[in-house]
């Protein structure tokens, strides 16, 4: 599979831009970021050029939340499958991009996290909700993300939310040193329980962006959230 990546030197596109490229079922036939413009072969300054150029089978993205609406239009025009691993999208955000890709006969995933433990951790507090009477998030990441909460807190809070029907309070932490952490914290009379996922390295997306990708030509036109679908499967 031809793989196109944009945000090829970002803090989670470098080690899956290593990883795409020492695979042997993928070729990456484009890295994309501003500061590889004219770096060499395969390195592309904007997505456009990069599907221009590279001919790719599929678009990973893992850029700004500013660029994802240029960036689905783009691959939306040229009826490419998208892997979008960009932070911030709101739900509103969601709801266009699915349109829009239901309307062009693509499929598009998204994942607010692509750490496996992490999306066993949402499991665990969804199972927690159901059996105790309280529940709050706190998050914490490197001072350099971008958005507040995270995407993972507030998919979270709305599989909670969906369960209680009530609104699960987030407090973000954003300093040096961390890379993306989460605990969930039930409350019950006379006892705690604390579920907790630590990404110690950003590594720990690699084996989930390459699982979408393997999964991403079989998922319906349209949006897919969330790696629960593909495991699912």
């Amino acid at each position: 599979m031809r793989v196109a990546l944009s945000g090829a030197t970002g803090r989670t596109g470098a080690p899956l831009a290593a990883a795409l490229g020492g695979s042997t079922r993928f070729d990456l036939v484009a890295r994309i970021a501003p500061r590889l413009e004219g770096a060499g072969e395969r390195c592309f300054g904007s997505l456009a050029a990069a599907l221009a150029a590279a001919r790719p089978e599929v678009v990973v993205d893992f850029t700004r939340p500013d660029l994802v609406d240029e960036h689905v239009s783009l691959c939306l025009g040229a009826r490419l499958p998208l892997v979008l691993g960009t932070t911030g999208l709101t739900r509103a955000g969601r709801e266009r991009i699915d349109a829009d890709a239901v309307r062009a006969g693509v499929p598009v995933f998204y994942a607010p996290n692509f750490a496996l433990g992490a999306v066993l951790m949402m499991r665990f507090a969804a199972e927690a909700a159901r059996h105790l009477p309280r529940i709050e998030i706190i998050e914490l990441h490197s001072e350099h993300k971008l958005d507040a909460p995270s995407g993972t807190a507030v998919a979270t809070a709305e599989r909670i939310g969906a369960i209680t029907g009530a609104d699960v309070p987030i407090h973000s932490v954003r300093l040096p040193g961390l890379v993306a952490h989460q605990e969930v914290l039930a409350g019950g009379d006379g006892q705690l329980l604390s579920i907790r996922h630590d990404t110690l390295s950003r590594e720990a997306f690699v084996p989930g962006v390459l699982l979408a990708l393997e999964r991403i030509r079989d998922l319906p036109a349209g949006l897919t959230v969330g790696l629960d679908a593909l495991l699912e499967a």
